[in-house]
């Protein structure tokens, strides 16, 4: 593990600027500053993520959605090895990652959250000896581009770290198809509720054929689905060499019971315990706001975040829907991805017997695709008015990025007082 005093002078000095950003940042009020720092001491010493995670065994998440909860997940999994490095807030880029791994640098085990695009960037400069794929969709095509050249990315990166062990989600196509040809896979049904971006091979081109939870390549003979080596049902998790456990969870969703039995896997090819890991994951609640639960002047307020189609179609499926008001907020600012039109891919018209309040930036935009899902609904730009706006009792809301970033603040700043989750055990997949 890196120590300071050991460090080459130019890291140290990045080091030392890093804790002057952070320090200024805070007392102007601006935020903690790990990001700035982590941006500044990357360019002092361009090789400072390598020096800082050289000796560390390291496991990379990564996907379209669910790196957070992931991430969080396998930390708590992988706790009983050691001190962990990990990122408490989602930085998943380069400033982030380094801002960690600068915070954390005698942790001997570092559970990185990792943006899709950066992943062979940052596996080259941390050689991981566990790498997580947990699905890819279309996210941000603004930014981000088709899901296919993500898809070959992670590819390459895979295919330039031979050593490392991928643990990978065989009922995506796209995932399944980045890990196909690793020499070390663990295979993990960790569920694909949606598939609208993988009904052609990425390898062939030809149509995808499903039956039931299985599925095949009709180009490939030989590209289908994996047998997976760990899966869930609606009580327990199951592993190789008959390994089964209750799985308890405090944050909701099938989704997430497929992203915790990927970070049980993660953690279990990293050295950990399966049984340990199996009660980890339950420990992991609120994960920067996701899923949290807050009282705030008569109204019992639940945040969900989503950000893509499927992230928004799994997220639309997590709504109580015996809430007394439903508040969905959409921005479209570059962090969100400009270009709104994935909201018509987004199943809507689950709500048509539901009144809901359009909020956000791009409200007006939200408004005339609830219009065409037949939802009834009102306008309030404002996320937070439109919560004010509601009759006492609980109010679900559903917010893409930014409009999750800033209501978290706003509700923080009005005294909102955090409520604590239940535990859940829905959902299940082989």
């Amino acid at each position: 593990m890196p120590e300071a005093t050991r460090l080459p002078v130019r890291t140290r000095a990045a080091l030392a600027a890093a804790a002057a950003a952070r320090w200024a940042s805070r007392t102007a009020g601006r935020g903690k500053g790990s990001m700035i720092g982590g941006l500044i001491a990357e360019k002092i010493d361009p090789k400072i993520m390598t020096r800082l995670a050289a000796g560390k065994s390291v496991a990379l998440i990564t996907g379209t959605n669910g790196k957070s909860t992931t991430t969080r997940m396998t930390a708590a999994a992988l706790a009983g090895l050691g001190e962990i490095a990990t990122q408490a807030d989602g930085a998943n880029m380069d400033a982030g990652i380094i801002a960690t791994l600068s915070l954390q640098q005698d942790a001997p085990i570092a559970a990185l959250e990792v943006d899709e695009l950066h992943v062979a960037h940052v596996a080259d400069n941390t050689s991981p000896r566990a790498m997580t794929l947990l699905n890819l969709s279309r996210d941000q095509l603004d930014r981000v581009g088709e899901i296919n050249v993500i898809e070959q990315s992670l590819r390459r990166g895979i295919n330039n770290h031979s050593d490392a062990t991928i643990i990978a989600n065989c009922d995506d196509v796209l995932v399944t198809s980045a890990a196909f040809d690793a020499p070390h896979v663990v295979w993990v049904a960790a569920g694909a509720s949606w598939v609208g971006d993988s009904v052609s091979c990425p390898r062939s081109g030809e149509p995808i054929v499903r039956e039931g939870d299985h599925w095949r390549s009709t180009g490939d003979a030989n590209f289908a689905r994996p047998e997976p080596q760990w899966w869930f049902d609606d009580d327990n998790v199951y592993g190789p060499d008959g390994f089964v456990a209750p799985m308890t969870l405090q944050v909701p969703g099938r989704a997430n019971r497929g992203n915790a039995t990927q970070a049980i896997a993660t953690a279990v090819a990293m050295g950990a315990d399966p049984a340990f890991a199996a009660r980890a994951v339950g420990t992991v609640g609120e994960v920067a706001g996701r899923y949290g639960t807050v009282d705030l002047n008569g109204h019992r307020i639940r945040t969900l975040l989503a950000k893509n189609p499927a992230g928004w179609q799994e997220a639309l499926s997590m709504i109580d829907e015996t809430a007394d008001s439903l508040v969905i907020a959409v921005n479209g600012q570059v962090p969100d991805g400009e270009d709104l039109s994935w909201l018509w891919d987004v199943r809507f018209e689950a709500f048509e017997q539901a009144k809901v309040i359009a909020a956000g930036e791009r409200a007006a935009d939200l408004s005339v695709r609830l219009l065409y899902a037949g939802s009834e609904h009102t306008v309030i730009d404002n996320p937070f008015d439109a919560i004010a706006s509601c009759p006492p009792g609980r109010v679900e809301v559903l917010a893409n990025y930014t409009a999750f970033r800033d209501l978290g603040v706003a509700l923080e700043r009005a005294g909102a007082q955090p409520v604590a989750p239940e535990a859940t055990t829905e959902g299940g997949t082989r």
